[in-house]
């Protein structure tokens, strides 16, 4: 199948012939012509997958061809759970847009309001936003979603996670009756198909890959460690293996911050990227690590889901996760669009119970390596406990299982036809400029 049999417009053909896809994904095949219907969706995509592709192409499409404003009212909004995805969703649309006439902005925190208040008053297509930053400005009297056509929630589980349950059902208040909705999430829990039927109507399933499973590109190698050897390790992989681009995660922001000034020391150059850090050094900190200037990114997992490197050869976990989903999202940033990668786990003995419960989570069973020099402690599998205070595992960090309200309205539709000519905005290049 290619992409132009999946009923996309010259113009979006164009843009990704010019990205080098060559034939969509299992989750593009799946889930571009129900969006074009005009269908409301619920879908599981492995993380890698194209899934972005898969709903902005034919959002893109349903615009172009839609009803043509004197003034730009925002007509799809892409709600995610942090800057790096929003930013990075919004560099998509960018690129896959570039030959149509239509306008997209990005949104978030920890950056000045003023020029995000600019654009708005510019007029805007496309909103791609923070939970936080949009009510904000919203309550400033500076957003209005009342001619919404498309809303997406991306990551929707991540964004549960993290406590936006009540700023997603405020947002749902904001929007018009009827329109179209897609939900995306990696994991599909009781809160994640709660929060469908309060959104989604009569919503059409799309499962690229089976919930909760690594890509099988990546190769993944778990080592178990003694926990103050951890350092000296990573870093004798690195000088050893001659790496160039390795992203790690650790669990703190001080993990992050201390593990970035040992491989500093060694002359091995990284930079952290954590919710202390400001946007704006942790924009730079993630073009640098794109760009091969800096070797080593340090993450913890606010950043797990918003970075998109292709042909990231190396992802460690210094730290298991205590979420087990969370080990899907990391090591999914490597083994990327089908390219192979390799995700290696540092297991001490006080995290054999995490990665206990992700072989539950993932059903496999992993072959744990011990490297001589770095041996653990002897621990009888009996003696294997989940660490104290591991409350987060049951996903109740955000509170969501206390709400009872469902958000939103559910009916939707479109204003223009998915099947009409090039409308009156045609071939531009002014777009998301």
């Amino acid at each position: 199948m290619t992409f132009k049999d999946l009923g996309l417009s010259d113009s979006l053909l164009k843009a990704i012939e010019e990205k080098g896809y060559t034939k969509p994904s299992p989750i593009q095949e799946k889930a571009i012509p129900k969006v074009l219907e005009g269908r409301d969706m619920l879908a599981s995509a492995q993380t890698g997958t194209g899934k972005t592709a898969g709903f902005v192409l034919p959002i893109l499409q349903l615009l172009e061809n839609g009803v043509d404003y004197r003034k730009r009212p925002i007509r799809t909004l892409i709600l995610t759970p942090t800057r790096e995805l929003a930013a990075q969703i919004h560099q998509n649309v960018k690129e896959y847009g570039k030959h149509m006439d239509l306008k997209s902005m990005v949104m978030f925190g920890g950056v000045k309001q003023k020029p995000q208040v600019a654009q708005l008053r510019d007029g805007v297509d496309i909103l791609i936003a923070t939970p936080g930053r949009l009510i904000d400005l919203n309550n400033q009297g500076f957003v209005n979603l009342k001619k919404i056509e498309i809303l997406v929630l991306d990551e929707a589980d991540r964004m549960l996670d993290m406590g936006f349950l009540r700023d997603i059902q405020r947002i749902m208040t904001l929007l018009p009756e009827r329109r179209q909705n897609l939900l995306f999430s990696a994991t599909f829990s009781k809160d994640i198909k709660k929060l469908a039927t309060g959104i989604l109507s009569n919503p059409v399933s799309v499962t690229a890959t089976p919930e909760n499973t690594t890509v099988e590109v990546i190769k993944q190698r778990i080592i178990r460690m003694d926990k103050p050897r951890k350092t000296s390790f990573t870093i004798k992989m690195i000088e050893e293996g001659d790496w160039q681009q390795v992203l790690i995660f650790t669990r703190t922001k001080h993990g992050a911050n201390k593990l970035c000034e040992k491989l500093n020391n060694k002359k091995i150059t990284a930079m952290a990227i954590h919710g202390n850090k400001s946007q704006n050094h942790r924009t730079k900190a993630l073009a640098q690590f794109k760009k091969g200037e800096v070797r080593v990114l340090v993450a913890t997992d606010i950043a797990a889901r918003g970075i998109d490197i292709p042909l990231l050869p190396h992802v460690i976990n210094f730290e298991i996760p205590n979420i087990s989903e969370d080990y899907v999202h990391r090591i999914g940033r490597t083994g990327r669009a089908g390219a192979n990668g390799v995700a290696i786990s540092l297991v001490d003995n006080e995290e054999l119970a995490y990665i206990r419960d992700i072989e539950k989570l993932t059903k496999q069973k992993f072959d744990k390596e011990i490297i001589e020099g770095y041996e653990p402690p002897y621990i009888a599998e009996k003696d294997i406990k989940a660490p104290k205070g591991n409350g987060a595992q049951s996903r109740g960090r955000g509170g969501s299982k206390n709400s009872n309200s469902k958000p939103g309205n559910k009916k939707h539709y479109h204003t223009g036809n998915s099947n009409k000519g090039g409308g009156n905005r045609g071939g531009g290049n002014s777009g998301n400029r």
